[in-house]
């Protein structure tokens, strides 16, 4: 039963992962009528959100777009903060999304945010407690289960991050539509854009579902 749902989730990841690709190459081929790049778009939805304490800045790479809660930075890719495309406008809308959410205390987003030191800790050490786990689950089977729990905590991180990435998406459409940004020939492609994005993070959390299934059914059919 493992084995089909992990051969599922790679081979529904690879699907994901090559439509996401696609749709980023083709709406980053269409151009805004109005010349704004993604950095405009960025400073302007902060400033109508009320929000002045983020600042916009480039990092590099490709889809590398990420806010930083810490440092309240909104960090596009360089094809981002200076793209004119629809693409570009949706990811940088999508980061304020998240900008926004932070300074309206979304909810999902503070529990991700407090899970990150978890995470963090867990990336560190659950691969050589799983490892360990396994090979001394007759003797020590205790070292197993700290393993599972730690993964336990990355899926649920996973999780998490499905309510947050789609908020900021819909906070991102509807101020694109309000402002006039894109009109109804480009809001349907923003939409695109962003909802492939969305599976990326979907098929991620049941990959690492199916995972964490994985060791737990290790841990009890070899206990018994």
């Amino acid at each position: 039963m493992y084995w089909i749902l992990f051969i599922g989730t790679v081979v529904l990841s690879m699907a994901v992962s090559a439509l996401f690709n696609s749709r980023m190459k083709k709406y980053s081929s269409v151009m805004l009528p109005n010349g704004m790049t993604g950095a405009d778009i960025a400073r302007k939805m902060l400033r109508d959100n009320g929000i002045e304490d983020v600042q916009v800045s480039t990092v590099g790479g490709m889809l590398t777009d990420h806010y930083n809660p810490l440092n309240k930075t909104v960090n596009l890719s360089n094809g981002v903060f200076n793209g004119h495309s629809v693409a570009a406008a949706a990811i940088a809308a999508h980061e304020c999304g998240h900008a926004v959410q932070h300074a309206a205390a979304y909810a999902p987003l503070k529990m991700r945010s407090a899970l990150v030191p978890v995470v963090n800790f867990s990336s560190k050490y659950v691969t050589w407690l799983l490892l360990g786990g396994m090979l001394l689950l007759k003797t020590f089977p205790q070292l197993l289960l700290a393993g599972i729990v730690l993964f336990a905590a990355t899926t649920l991180f996973s999780f998490i991050t499905l309510p947050v990435e789609i908020n900021a998406s819909k906070r991102a459409l509807v101020w694109l539509r309000a402002e006039g940004v894109t009109d109804n020939t480009l809001q349907p492609m923003a939409e695109s854009a962003l909802r492939s994005a969305a599976y990326t993070y979907v098929v991620a959390a049941l990959t690492s579902l199916a995972t964490l299934i994985y060791y737990i059914m290790i841990f009890t059919s070899r206990r018994n």
